[in-house]
């Protein structure tokens, strides 16, 4: 749902869901969720992307990739400590490592198979 931007994060709640892309963010409180009727005989009424509401922006953010670029050239030009130093990213990339061993580990327990094969080795 909601896939217009290039990047879209989707969170549900128990009392709604929310999707925020680069510089936009939607909600659908669950009082307002549609609750449509399946019919194949009928048409669909409902509008579902009308049924979400807009979040007014309360504050302009800038670039992010230009942001840090102006510091990081800001740091070479007077020196002194950079934020975002070799053992930063070192530290972003072993989260990312994390992320995609936990994303294996979730695939392979959801993997009828592999479920079987783990019951025969106990």
């Amino acid at each position: 749902m909601r896939r217009d931007d290039l990047v879209t994060f989707h969170v549900d709640g128990t009392l709604g869901s929310a999707v925020a892309g680069l510089t936009d963010c939607r909600i659908q409180p669950r009082a307002a969720t549609p609750k449509p009727v399946w019919n194949p005989d009928v048409p669909q009424t409902i509008d579902f992307y009308d049924t979400w509401q807009h979040v007014p922006a309360n504050r302009a953010y800038d670039n992010a990739f230009k942001v840090e670029w102006e510091l990081f050239l800001r740091h070479v030009v007077d020196g002194g400590p950079f934020r975002w130093n070799l053992l930063e990213g070192a530290k972003g990339v072993q989260l990312a490592e994390l992320g995609l061993a936990e994303l294996a580990r979730a695939a392979l327990r959801r993997r009828p198979a592999a479920r079987a094969s783990r019951a025969r080795l106990r």
